[in-house]
């Protein structure tokens, strides 16, 4: 028992005020158990609610690729300036130092290769997430693409089944169909099927309408930024994405494939948590290149 030397009563309830409770600062989570919530916290900054992620999971279907052949030296020095960073277990436990402190958005399925038919993929155990701290799972979600719609559709299901158990959120990504366009029509349907079937976060592609993408999507919306552009052109992308409703960026070869890689991640820090102009990104960009 602790000593009641000195206790007071407690006396102020705050009568006539009512309860604060401040609208919770990722979309659609305000629901969610604690856990959830707290995870998400560590992906979207509370102060702006958008989220800057490094993906270099690549690997997972491609093998090493320009930019990814050594982890420890082009990747580990980038890690610092993102908010989560995306990766498949096998390069984070060989690769990433245990103590760098920032969220981890685990690759979750895995399967096929370039090299065969992608997307017949299977899930890695939760518990093997659960040790390696996953703050949220990405499982891959291919819509119109005949079988594989099926497939990893019923994989998308069973990682939020098992992220829910363990308060662990899950991302749904969008794979371009092979009967469907690249358009705001396709994506909207496959980040609402995400989010409908549990995916607390989507990544899609951005597009022409995409603020129709956004808004009929009740969960946040993050762009890949696909293949590698010029930097100007890709800070452009991500400025536009975040003023059309993206809640931020999960991009990987615009950055790790740039001229130089540490400034091109920090400028788009700045254009999606500080709303900087592309032209202002850009200049940042040369800035720090010097």
């Amino acid at each position: 028992m602790p000593d009641m030397d000195g206790f007071r009563e407690a006396n102020n309830y705050g009568f006539g005020q009512t309860s604060q409770f401040d609208n919770f600062h990722v979309k659609g989570a305000s629901n969610l158990p604690w856990g959830m919530k707290d995870r998400l916290s560590r992906i979207f900054n509370p102060k702006t609610g958008r989220a800057v992620m490094l993906a270099f999971d690549h690997g997972f279907i491609m093998g090493p690729t320009s930019g990814l052949e050594r982890i420890d030296l082009n990747i580990v020095p980038l890690v610092q300036y993102a908010d989560c960073i995306m990766c498949t277990r096998g390069i984070l436990q060989t690769s990433i130092p245990a103590n760098i402190n920032k969220p981890v958005c685990l690759r979750s399925d895995a399967g096929s290769t370039i090299l065969t038919e992608l997307n017949r993929n299977v899930l890695i155990d939760i518990e093997d997430a659960i040790r390696c701290n996953a703050s949220a799972l990405a499982v891959m979600f291919s819509a119109g693409d005949g079988d594989q719609e099926a497939i990893t559709a019923a994989n998308l299901v069973e990682a939020v089944d098992m992220g829910n158990r363990y308060g662990i959120p899950v991302m749904g990504v969008t794979a371009v169909g092979k009967q469907m366009a690249r358009d705001s029509r396709y994506f909207a349907l496959a980040s609402r099927v995400c989010a409908e079937n549990g995916a607390s976060i989507v990544k899609t592609y951005y597009c022409d309408g995409f603020e129709k993408v956004a808004a009929s999507c009740p969960v946040p919306v993050v762009i890949a930024g696909g293949k590698k552009l010029p930097e100007k052109e890709a800070l452009e992308l991500c400025y536009n994405a975040v003023n059309d409703g993206a809640a931020g960026v999960d991009m990987g070869r615009n950055v790790f494939q740039s001229e130089n890689p540490a400034a091109m991640i920090q400028a788009v820090h700045a254009v999606v948590h500080e709303g900087l102009t592309p032209e202002q990104g850009f200049e940042m960009f040369k800035d720090l290149s010097k």
